[in-house]
């Protein structure tokens, strides 16, 4: 499950606010650049936006959008999970087990008999015989669910037998995949799809693959194609709890947490230090520990794995990178993985997010404290104004105040300290930038901010004064900002505001701060430097 707050990692979610971004519940983020998104809200309301190729919005057009536009058929269905394919087909399973299909259909990848596109969500009725779906996955074309009786009933694109049917026929309708000799009494537990290539994991550990096998992604010990199921022999007397599909490699976890790969090495997604195509499953050593979780999806070929400590680590083709070998990463979760190294930036599975009822973001938490009376334990009185906050805070975010409070202040001190040389807006700013690492002061208020910044050696917050400063210059106090720069020898500033000056000298010479300012040898400078055409544009 992944944090609410770090959705916005997703290229496709950049433009929502965070109060849009807190009530998703739900995302599948997808497409051939990534651009694409369906999401349900806390709501149960489902939205789509993004490039809307083939119709995949399911919003009965193909207009792209970069606001959210509303899936009526969908919303209040209580949509649970969504797959999608590289046409893009996309499928949508509800919490009553019943299955919607939307998007291109060249080869009967939707499942309602035709291989007309679908512009918007159609409830598959046929052939599941009444069966609840749990879940779905897409190939590029091809379509796998599974029951919640253990059976897999599969749809699409079958030219390499990827639809498990026997043949390699295209399947206009969900037919179930059912290999006598092989899946007979035997339950299915979960699913995968590579690009042209399916596999299933059975509630004993063993794993049955089928479809494409030109780079030995089935781990048959060859490249020969499957049209129908075949148990993975080199997994033999291991049990598997988890699979997952490449684009034409998979992954296989064994209930010890030992990580096995197999097929295409191209980009190194195998992780084992080389390039070369594997046919059987290979142990993937990820410094040798316990694995608990790993992700691919067919859209790409990169891998990812998080071991039993927490960390995260990825291998493959990271953001255009071949890495053969698995990395270390910063990440906290397989999602983040995907967001900021795959390529396209896709969802390897949907998204689910924590929406914790009365729990803040640190981020959040942060911001209300600042100038609260309730947790405050040290005060600023500021022009006879107070301004609440906490002392231990203070120390960790500025060096000015950790040697204030561990110089010379003394346990029983009381806890108001009387600011004299700023004006109540400035310091409020400057507080409130601790708390918030945000500055909201007009230009002129932001000269004196960028004093205190200079007396308080928080560099970082000067340059935010002089971008405020930058962005509010105008005719009328473009000379008192010059003024100011020059006071505290802001170089950059000073520079942009001299030029400012000289570029619109007819207008300046008559403002209030050029004709009230002492200092001659600039003003004249100014006029002399707007003779000779000097900064001019």
């Amino acid at each position: 499950m992944t944090n609410i707050y770090d959705v916005a990692k997703w290229p496709v979610f950049g433009l929502l606010d965070g109060v849009a971004l807190a009530n998703i519940k739900l995302a599948c983020v997808f497409g051939s650049t990534g651009n694409e998104t369906i999401y349900v809200t806390c709501d149960d309301e489902v939205f789509a936006m993004g490039s809307n190729v083939n119709g995949c919005l399911g919003v009965g057009d193909v207009q792209s959008t970069l606001t959210p536009r509303k899936i009526e058929s969908l919303s209040k269905k209580g949509i649970t999970s969504i797959a999608c394919g590289s046409g893009p087909h996309v499928i949508a399973a509800t919490e009553d087990g019943e299955l919607y299909s939307w998007g291109h259909n060249g080869y009967c990848q939707l499942g309602n008999g035709s291989t007309t596109q679908g512009m918007v969500p159609c409830l598959i009725s046929a052939g599941l015989n009444g069966s609840k779906v749990v879940q779905v996955s897409c190939g590029s074309h091809h379509t796998l669910v599974r029951t919640d009786r253990g059976e897999v009933y599969a749809w699409g694109y079958n030219n390499c037998g990827q639809v498990g049917s026997g043949a390699t026929s295209n399947i206009s309708n969900p037919r179930r995949v059912s290999a006598t000799s092989v899946f007979s009494g035997k339950r299915i537990v979960s699913i995968a799809c590579g690009q042209t290539s399916s596999m299933a994991l059975v509630d004993n550990g063993e794993v049955f693959a089928w479809g494409y096998n030109g780079n030995g992604q089935l781990g048959m010990g060859n490249n020969v194609n499957q049209p129908s199921p075949c148990r993975v022999s080199s997994l033999q007397n291991i049990i598997i709890s988890q699979i997952v599909c490449g684009y034409n490699h998979t992954l296989a976890l064994s209930d010890e947490g030992k990580l096995y790969a197999w097929g295409a090495n191209a980009y190194g997604q195998l992780g084992t230090g080389n390039k070369a195509n594997q046919v059987t499953a290979t142990l993937v050593d990820v410094l040798d520990k316990r694995v608990v979780a790993m992700a691919a999806i067919h859209y790409s070929h990169l891998s990812a794995a998080t071991l039993q400590s927490g960390e995260v680590y990825m291998w493959g083709q990271c953001r255009g990178q071949s890495t053969t070998s698995p990395i270390k990463t910063k990440f906290s979760c397989l999602d983040d993985v995907f967001a900021c190294f795959s390529s396209p930036p896709v969802t390897w599975r949907p998204l689910t997010f924590e929406n914790f009822v009365g729990r803040r973001a640190l981020e959040e938490s942060l911001m209300l404290a600042f100038n609260d009376e309730n947790t405050s334990d040290i005060s600023f009185v500021v022009e006879d104004q107070r301004i609440h906050v906490h002392k231990a805070f203070l120390k960790i975010r500025c060096d000015h105040f950790r040697t204030m409070f561990q110089s010379c202040w003394k346990e029983d001190s009381k806890n108001e300290i009387e600011i004299t040389q700023f004006t109540y807006p400035v310091y409020r700013a400057f507080l409130h930038y601790l708390y918030t690492d945000h500055v909201d002061i007009p230009p002129e208020e932001a000269i004196s901010l960028m004093d205190l910044a200079n007396a308080y050696c928080e560099t970082h917050l000067k340059k935010l004064c002089e971008r405020i400063i930058k962005q509010g210059i105008t005719v009328n106090n473009s000379f008192h900002l010059l003024a100011a720069a020059i006071k505290y020898e802001a170089s950059d500033l000073h520079d942009f505001c001299f030029k400012f000056c000289v570029n619109h000298l007819t207008e300046v010479v008559q403002t209030e701060s050029f004709l009230a300012f002492e200092d001659t040898h600039t003003k004249d400078f100014i006029i002399r430097a707007a003779k000779w055409g000097a900064f001019k544009y």
